[in-house]
């Protein structure tokens, strides 16, 4: 006998969807739906290596009106993509948001904020983060009373990260 499987499929009801898609089509507005399209600047940060990288799309705008701030920890980016003015223009679907745009991050402590880097390519805004190097980690050596410096390798208990009791020398 055959195993059946059955797929539930939860619909959610908005009752302000079809209230914005008509606003939109009457106003030129349009109306973004899902996720980061909502935004107006989707991003994705990582860390590679001693740095942090952010990646913005910004398809469409300019970079000379693109402004990015440091405050207080708080890294803002601001841009603006203007509305096209042609008044012979009959809009069919107009999606794609117009204004100013805006995109706040927290930053953390450790972060090296006055060598932070901005390049475009192809709309999209790439900022690299760097570690501060006070805030990177580092080996500390060790001299004994006979001003000799232990290296790690004359020191057989450390191990992974742990430290292991050293036995009394006769």
């Amino acid at each position: 006998m055959g195993s059946q499987e059955e797929v539930f499929v939860v619909l959610t009801f908005d009752p302000f969807r079809e209230f914005d898609r008509l606003a939109g089509q009457m106003f030129g507005t349009g109306s973004a739906v899902n996720g980061a399209a909502g935004l107006g600047m989707p991003m994705d940060l990582y860390r590679s290596g001693d740095h942090f990288v952010l990646h913005c799309d910004l398809a469409g705008i300019d970079p000379g009106s693109v402004e990015i701030d440091v405050d207080r920890r708080v890294l803002t980016i601001r841009a603006e993509r203007s509305a096209r003015t042609d008044d012979d223009v009959q809009w069919l679907r107009r999606e794609r948001p117009t204004g100013t745009f805006e995109r706040r991050i927290s930053l953390g402590d450790g972060l090296d904020l006055d060598r932070i880097a901005a390049t475009w390519q192809d709309g999209v805004l790439t900022l690299t983060i760097p570690v501060a190097e006070a805030a990177k980690p580092r080996r500390i050596s060790i001299t004994t009373g006979d001003k000799r410096e232990v290296t790690a390798a004359d020191r057989p208990e450390i191990v992974e990260g742990s430290v292991a009791p050293v036995p009394a020398q006769p």
